[in-house]
């Protein structure tokens, strides 16, 4: 009997398999064409909003997405676990065990709405809401139906991880805030990677009522919320009663919304470069960058109107911007703030002086203290002028990278030649822009072309690199670039010059600079006109550049590098932290040598009255060359001069012969260098007069002049009730081509056969008037003025001094 009923029951069980087996198929199939035909709207990876960051994570500045809404992506593992947790014990515990939806959950907010006529609990899982984020469905029984589906769809396609990651960047936080790392930095000003217990509770239950629960806006209300978050994770076991107390005592901090805006310009390049890029993390250093925009909206307030500033500060060990201002105040229609004046080509005024003598010094032509001229020359039609328009005379060439002279560069530069400087600087980095079809020229030295701040810093870094310059770094995987520009000793003894530089502003040093500043090798510039101020600064850690000027390039009269732009590169490098560089020992290649002037030559194989100035010179590679030569051999011989004299000391001529003749040598400054010299270093070199009956040599072929209409040791008094300065005539006799006319050093123009000058002589006292021949010739005076009316600074004529 029991066979035959186990006979019977076999088929209906085999038919009831076989029908929830089709029955299954059938909804599997059903599935797979609803999934097919209604696939889920996930959001595309590289759309939507994107987040710049400093290295730190901080966010520097955000880009909303084409609603308007602001993400900062992130993902489960980057969170707080404090977060985590309180979101899945108050939203979803049982998110790792369930398929995406909780029938349990689902039928107890069904009854708890039956009993109550509203909803108390919506029985929705954290899968979902992310259904629900991805796509609008209707609060209705259809939406819920739909919203079911979706969610089975997540769990179809998606791991736990990756449904959290969503909910995690697309959570509603309130105003256009999605995305729980855009939330905490907006409300509390931290990545949510560091949120305490209470601020992790906070975000787990904002988005139920983002609106309602904004901390910004109803603290109150949002702290009832948190602390109803903290008894539940107490309640089940999550955290501690201890822990709970601790955390409901942390007040809820009413913090408006701020959207962070710090190095715009670099986040607003970089975002250009990778458009479809949601998150970006730069080399900046968010506190750095925020303390040096802090200093420089500050510094703005003492510059004219329509001024801006850019900085940039790389760490030399690995060339990363740590710091990156490219205008004075972001996207301020007066100052051209949407420019970025870090990569703005511009005419570097002086900034190129320090890599023209690191040339020369591997070239062989210089030592650190060869005698170079600081005097009124002719580069074929090029008459240069220094910033001042005085000049110097006889100065090494230490004094004149120090002081920026102008003359000094533009000789240096015709003999390494333009091209070759250009070439030069373009392989190790530095790019300079010619206007179209313009050549290398001699002007380039001035600032007669333009490169970007980017470009110099990145080569200034080669004098805290031994000599290897490079690009600046602005995103970690950016690659390094670099380049040799300099030997390791031209680099050293160029930083050398450069940090003992005084710091002169104005005609005064800064009270300290000198102590305070030692470390730093620093270089400033100003270009034609006053449109560019510059100030470039290396330290063992840093290189620091600083521009100064109006993005249009208008003119700012009086605004210079030295005055402008240095005062804040040294506010920016006493800010920097000093700790991690290291100072770079002498290289083997560089030695102290003592030479002598004028010759150049080493002291100890110089005779003791041919050296007439000793010099502590830095010599590279064991080149220790003589003074230049003179441009004109022709018209006067400088150096060291072989004579032979008769008895009498005076001068023999080729095929001039006298009893008792012996030889002997002169050391002769260079011509344009004279009027400069002490008397007794003129007298030392002045040839002897030459022998009776000699025929005249080719040592002596400078025409002599003469001053007409001012006698040495004058006084002038001004007229009776004259007013204005007073005007003196003079012209000079005997020079052949242009005559140079000098006033305390300063040049008042020039004059061409026995054309006159007039000057107007402003300031009362002593007083020394110079005419100069381009041959060498010269003529100087002294007088007094009396009587002239003090009328300050400008009235006098007085400028800065150089260095600029």
């Amino acid at each position: 009997m029991s066979d035959s009923v186990s006979a019977l029951r076999r088929p209906k069980m085999q038919r009831w398999l076989r029908a929830t087996a089709l029955a299954l198929v059938a909804l599997l199939l059903a599935a797979l064409i609803l999934d097919r035909l209604f696939p889920l709207p996930l959001p595309a990876p590289d759309t939507g909003s994107t987040v710049v960051l400093a290295r730190d994570g901080t966010p520097l500045r955000a880009f909303a997405d084409s609603d308007g809404v602001w993400r900062y992506p992130t993902t489960t593992a980057k969170v707080s676990p404090l977060y985590r947790q309180a979101l899945l014990a108050y939203e979803d515990r049982w998110f790792y065990r369930h398929p995406g939806v909780n029938p349990y959950a689902l039928l107890r907010g069904a009854l708890q709405g039956a009993l109550h006529g509203h909803v108390v609990s919506g029985g929705s899982t954290l899968t979902m809401q992310v259904a629900r984020i991805i796509e609008p469905i209707p609060h209705s029984f259809g939406g819920k139906l739909r919203q079911i589906f979706r969610a089975l769809q997540l769990e179809a396609h998606l791991d736990k991880t990756q449904i959290l990651d969503l909910y995690l960047d697309n959570a509603p936080f309130g105003s256009t805030i999605e995305g729980v790392e855009a939330a905490s930095w907006a409300y509390l000003g931290k990545s949510a990677s560091r949120l305490s217990r209470a601020e992790a509770a906070l975000l787990a239950v904002l988005p139920q009522a983002p609106s309602r629960l904004r901390p910004d806006r109803h603290p109150e209300a949002a702290r009832a919320a948190r602390d109803k978050v903290l008894r539940r994770l107490r309640d089940e076991g999550v955290w501690t009663s201890e822990q709970v107390s601790d955390a409901a005592i942390e007040p809820v901090v009413a913090r408006s919304l701020r959207v962070p805006l710090a190095a715009a310009l670099l986040a607003e390049r970089l975002h250009r470069q990778q458009p479809r890029a949601r998150r970006i993390v730069t080399t900046i250093d968010a506190n750095l960058q925020r303390a040096a925009e802090d200093h420089v909206a500050g510094y703005l307030a003492r510059l004219p109107p329509r001024s801006s500033v850019a900085v940039l500060a790389v760490d030399n060990a690995t060339l990363e911007a740590r710091i990156y201002i490219g205008t004075g105040e972001f996207a301020d229609p007066e100052r051209a703030g949407h420019v970025d004046m870090v990569r703005a080509p511009r005419s570097p005024g002086s900034t190129l002086k320090p890599f023209l003598y690191g040339l020369a010094l591997d070239d062989g032509l210089v030592t650190s203290e060869s005698l170079l001229v600081d005097a009124p020359q002719d580069f074929g039609g090029y008459h240069p002028g220094n910033f001042d328009e005085a000049f110097s005379g006889p100065v090494s060439v230490s004094e004149a990278l120090q002081r920026s002279l102008n003359v000094p560069a533009v000789d240096m530069l015709d003999r390494v030649g333009p091209n070759r400087f250009v070439a030069r600087l373009a392989s190790g980095g530095v790019e300079l822009q010619l206007p179209d079809g313009a050549r290398p020229n001699l002007s380039i030295i001035l600032g007669g072309t333009a490169t970007r701040l980017e470009n110099l810093v990145g080569g200034y870094s080669a004098f805290a690199n031994a000599g290897i310059a490079g690009a600046p770094r602005y995103t970690p995987d950016q690659p390094a670039r670099p380049r040799r520009l300099l030997s390791p000793g031209a680099a050293w003894i160029i930083r050398d010059i450069l940090a003992s530089n005084p710091a002169d502003v104005e005609g005064a040093p800064m009270e300290g600079t000198i102590d305070r500043h030692a470390t730093v090798a620093w270089k400033t510039g100003t270009s034609y006109g006053y449109r560019d101020a510059w100030a470039i600064g290396v330290t063992d850690r840093w290189t620091v550049g600083v521009w100064i000027g109006r993005p249009d390039g208008t003119p700012s009269p009086g605004q210079y590098g030295a005055v402008t732009a240095l005062p804040l590169l040294f506010q920016l490098t006493d800010m920097l932290p000093a700790r991690g560089g290291v100072h770079a020992p002498r290289p083997a290649s560089v030695r102290a040598v003592d030479i002598c002037w004028p010759l150049g030559e080493p002291a100890e194989r110089t005779a003791a009255p041919l050296c007439r100035q000793r010099r502590s010179a830095w010599t590279l590679d064991g080149a220790q060359p003589p003074t230049f030569a003179e441009r004109d051999p022709g018209a006067w011989m400088s150096g060291r001069i072989g004579l032979r004299l008769d008895a009498r000391g005076r001068r023999l001529s080729a095929g001039c012969h006298a009893p008792h003749e012996h030889r002997t040598s002169l050391a002769r400054w260079p011509a344009l260098a004279t009027p400069w010299l002490a008397a007794a270093d003129r007298e030392a070199s002045t040839l002897p007069p030459l022998a009776p009956g000699c025929a005249a040599d080719s040592l002596a072929v400078a025409t002599p002049i003469r001053i007409i209409g001012l006698r040495d040791g004058a006084t002038l008094r001004q007229a009776p009730n004259g007013s204005g300065p007073l005007r003196l005539a003079v012209r000079a006799l005997g020079g052949p081509g242009d005559v140079q006319w000098l006033l305390d050093g300063r040049l008042q123009g020039s004059t061409r056969g026995d054309g006159s000058i007039t000057l107007g002589l402003r300031e009362p006292g002593q007083h020394a008037l110079t005419a100069l021949a381009g041959d060498g010739a010269w003529e100087s005076v002294r007088f007094t003025v009396l009587g002239s009316p003090d009328r300050g600074p400008e009235a006098r004529g007085l400028r800065p001094r150089a260095n600029r």
